[in-house]
């Protein structure tokens, strides 16, 4: 079975956000079918700092993309989320 990664910008909900928390927070809110392959941080401006996610899901998984952002979204701390990429590995 295929496996999709997808590559998410996380935008923090100010500069103070922890970002290694927010990182263990957004891998404990995924689904059981996600996972995380790495995080890379990204200078916006003025001190804040985007995350990007990239996250490994199967590929038969409908709706999974929805429900990830939905999770992200939940997390507290996130005040957007961006798909910058999803590709089939």
């Amino acid at each position: 079975m295929a496996r999709v990664v997808v590559s998410l910008k996380i935008f923090p909900a100010d500069i103070n956000v922890n970002l290694d928390a927010l990182k263990e927070k957004i891998k404990s809110s995924l689904p059981s079918y996600a996972s995380v392959y790495k995080f890379e941080e990204e200078p916006i401006a003025f001190g804040l700092v985007a995350l990007i996610a990239h996250i490994v899901l199967p590929e038969n998984q409908s709706g999974g993309l929805d429900e990830i952002e939905r999770s992200i979204q939940s997390v507290g701390d996130v005040s957007d989320i961006q798909t910058i990429m999803v590709r089939r590995t």
